[in-house]
């Protein structure tokens, strides 16, 4: 009988190790549950802190995401706001794109913007104005595109309307004069020399839907396009407003570049 019980008491000691051992375990699990819980909720916190401006217009002014400082900013707040603009009656050709030569070098202003923002410039005879090739370093996507004149290649590089032409006549364009439409088709202010595809998928948008996708150009195109705006007493539409100061949130002191 005693030696039953001593078998007993072994027994019964052996048999508890295992149930400590799995209760740690449990409690292991547990804390790692909680925490894993405590990262992703952080996590949560984070993006719905980044994202709410930008879906809900009245958390966007709460948390000052539609202010912004510097003379791109005061020069937008002076900006007319005209939403709904129509584009019946616009045409491309009412702006005479490339059919002025301003400086009277012999080429139209896609060369002359060639060789502004190019590096590396060849042109294809001495004293031409024409360019042969050249580097770039796109300012919407931030790629450097090596730029060769030809049938097939000349599209990789395209000239922009920073303020696209559309956008000028839904604007106020629709109710200028032929000469002053001539000068902003032609308006080297108004023109940069970038990615072709870039380029094309921007098309006619407005800041409000269109966004170069170098991040570190942003400020500066956001503040060409308030420059050629007030330059040509253009408006601009609520959301696109709101766009640009959302852009302009984020690199305080931001001025209007310089007309050149």
């Amino acid at each position: 009988m005693a030696a039953n019980r001593r078998s007993s008491r072994r027994s019964s000691g052996t048999s508890r190790k295992p149930r400590t051992l799995a209760r740690g375990k449990r409690s292991d699990a547990s804390i790692q549950r909680v925490l894993i819980l405590l990262i992703l909720a952080i996590v949560v916190g984070i993006i719905i802190g980044f994202a709410l401006p930008h879906v809900n217009d009245d958390a966007a002014r709460l948390t000052g995401r539609y202010t912004a400082t510097g003379t791109a900013a005061e020069t937008l707040e002076k900006l007319p706001v005209q939403d709904g603009g129509a584009v019946e009656g616009y045409d491309r050709e009412l702006f005479g794109y490339r059919t002025t030569d301003d400086d009277g070098n012999g080429c139209d202003v896609r060369d002359d913007v060639l060789a502004r923002d190019m590096t590396n410039v060849v042109f294809t005879k001495r004293g031409s104005c024409k360019v042969k090739s050249g580097d770039l370093q796109d300012p919407y996507t931030g790629q450097l595109i090596h730029f060769k004149r030809g049938k097939t290649t000349s599209s990789a590089v395209q000239i922009d309307h920073v303020v696209a032409l559309e956008n000028a006549w839904r604007s106020g364009a629709s109710e200028w004069d032929a000469s002053k439409r001539l000068q902003f088709g032609n308006d080297m202010y108004n023109l940069l020399a970038v990615d072709g595809p870039a380029n094309q998928d921007k098309g006619s948008k407005s800041a409000a839907y269109w966004l170069p996708t170098n991040g570190e150009y942003r400020c500066d195109y956001v503040a060409r396009q308030i420059g050629v705006k007030d330059k040509y007493g253009l408006s601009v539409t609520t959301p696109e407003k709101r766009a640009m100061l959302s852009i302009l949130h984020g690199c305080p002191g931001q001025s209007i570049p310089a007309d050149q």
